[in-house]
């Protein structure tokens, strides 16, 4: 259901008892703002505007003064996609919530929105007969409430009282610990559409990896964006605390977003195989451009300091982009399929990025090595470890800003006003981190200095 006409979503908001609609979109960060409006007023399709600094507020609250963005700070439309309006699950009242598109008053997309620069990069693939599919593996840790920002993170007790302990990669036991969390969780998610493939116990204690289905890039992401959302509400009903970083737990395992991708041309043929089943000349052009421009656009895969703990040798979390064959110590892996599922796992992005962008960025760079026709490195072997390789990614989020910042090629893929806009917003986020004293110089400067 669409519910494009407004009696189609009266007769829904009636069926339903619907007082309100969360009209919301992703900000740069991935998080969900706007504003609550009036069923009734949804319903007939009144126009909703929002501050067009809004999607790029930073996580701190803070707005950049980069002249990119207007002192005159004026309004953006949101225009809701009606086949995202859905029963709001975590609500103690009945609401729906809608995923809404910034949009500039003169009716281009806001060049500072995150939805619509995905929408862009599709869009450049369309244009050549091409339909991009994407798979994202979303890994997250199940923690108690964490009242103090100052003391570290901790397991919730489970079903037999105690906490768990140990790496429990794959278990069941573990996995069926918080089930009350779980059963509400899955039930919210299939209201929601949010299509999960399978669901695993991850190695750190109550971390855990879902895999959504594979689909459109756009829908998936919204599935992405809904996902973290609704984990984080029903987490908090059960008294847990749904966590995104990249690196939330000192000496624990990091959490990632693989993402898997494949291109179908107009008959619905996977492009990166041959008539014959064989590896196309696209499927290595497709590698190349990864390797070629994701260095210039590591800032996206990883946009905050926090990002950058993840990047441990030997942890299945990548340091370089070399690639091969079933080798998840290599930042592009090549998973065992048959032809018509050949795929790249892009396994760069940690769970904290925004996944329109992630999924925008390694889109847009596969894109540009196809039209490039660019040649990529030798795989590596199943027996070899990218790990014995050079650390060929930014190790920090400096050189990491810098070098988008810099760069030309982000420029190219994604767009001038963005990465502008984008930069000085993490130069706020990383002012911000910097006046802020941490307990590691508290327990080294101040006894020795």
């Amino acid at each position: 259901m669409t519910y494009q006409a407004p009696s189609e979503r009266k007769a829904f908001f009636d069926q339903h008892g619907i007082r309100d609609v969360e009209c919301i979109f992703p900000d740069i960060s991935g998080y969900p703002r706007g504003k609550l409006m009036p069923a009734s007023r949804f319903a007939a399709g009144d126009e909703l505007r929002i501050a067009q600094a809004i999607p790029m507020q930073a996580v701190t609250g803070d707005y950049s003064y980069d002249p990119i963005f207007p002192d005159s700070d004026p309004d953006v439309r949101l225009v809701p996609d009606y086949a995202t309006l859905k029963l709001s699950p975590w609500s103690s009242v009945p609401r729906a919530v809608a995923i809404h598109d910034c949009v500039e008053l003169n009716g281009e997309p806001c060049a500072f929105s995150a939805r619509a620069l995905l929408k862009r990069v599709v869009a450049r693939y369309t244009a050549q007969g091409l339909t991009p599919v994407v798979a994202p593996e979303i890994e997250f840790y199940l923690t108690t409430p964490n009242v103090d920002p100052a003391h570290p993170l901790t397991a919730p007790a489970a079903r037999h009282g105690r906490a768990e302990a140990g790496q429990s990669a794959f278990s069941m036991n573990m996995l069926n610990e918080l089930a009350p969390f779980w059963d509400e969780f899955r039930t919210a998610l299939d209201g929601l559409g949010v299509q999960a493939d399978t669901w695993i116990h991850e190695v750190g204690q109550t971390q855990y990896e879902i895999n959504l289905m594979h689909g459109d890039p756009i829908a998936l992401a919204d599935q992405a964006f809904l996902f973290k959302y609704v984990a984080k509400e029903i987490a908090i009903k059960h008294g847990l605390n749904a966590v995104f970083m990249a690196k939330p737990i000192s000496g624990a395992s990091g959490s990632s977003m693989h993402l898997h991708q494949s291109v179908l041309d107009a008959s619905g043929r996977n492009i990166f195989s041959t008539d014959a089943g064989a590896e196309s000349a696209s499927f290595r052009h497709f590698i190349a451009g990864l390797q070629t421009y994701v260095p210039d656009l590591m800032l996206i895969f990883a946009p905050f300091v926090n990002s950058y703990r993840r990047f441990v040798k030997g942890s299945q979390a990548p340091v370089n982009l070399h690639w091969g064959y079933d080798n998840r110590t290599t930042g592009l892996r090549i998973p065992v399929s048959g032809p018509a599922a050949r795929r790249v796992e892009n396994r760069i992005a940690g769970a904290d990025a925004n996944p329109y962008l992630a999924i925008a960025a390694s889109l847009a760079a596969g894109l540009a090595g196809m039209d490039e026709a660019l040649t990529p490195t030798e795989p590596i072997d199943v027996t070899e470890s990218g790990y014995d390789l050079a650390h060929a990614l930014p190790r920090s989020f400096l050189p990491a800003h810098q070098q988008m910042s810099d760069s030309e090629n982000s420029r190219y893929l994604l767009g001038d006003a963005f990465v502008t806009g984008f930069c000085a917003v993490k130069s706020l986020e990383y002012d911000s981190y910097l006046s802020e004293i941490s307990a590691w110089e508290r327990r080294f400067l101040l006894p020795q200095v």
